[in-house]
C-alpha cells in the first residue's frame, strides 16, 4: 500500500474501513489457500496483505477511540 493510499484511508468513514477490512481478510484467506496448494506465484503478497490489514485495523481503531 502506497503512502498516498494510507493517507486516503484516514479520510474514509468507519463503515468503509470495516468493508475494506473484511475484503482484505477474505483476500488473505484466498492467498493462503493458493499458497498451500502451490498456486501462488508471488509469496510476498501474503505479508503485504497482512500489513494492509494491520494498517486498516489501526486506523479503524483510532477512529473508534477518537469518537468515544
Amino acid at each position: 500500500m502506497k503512502t498516498k493510499d494510507v493517507k486516503e484511508l484516514h479520510t474514509k468513514s468507519k463503515e468503509e474501513l470495516k468493508k475494506m477490512l473484511t475484503e482484505a481478510k477474505d483476500a488473505l484467506f484466498s492467498y493462503q489457500m493458493d499458497h498451500q496448494q502451490m498456486k501462488l506465484k508471488n509469496t510476498r503478497s501474503l505479508s503485504m496483505k497482512r500489513k494492509d490489514i494491520a494498517r486498516i485495523a489501526s486506523i479503524l481503531r483510532g477512529k473508534e477511540l477518537s469518537n468515544a
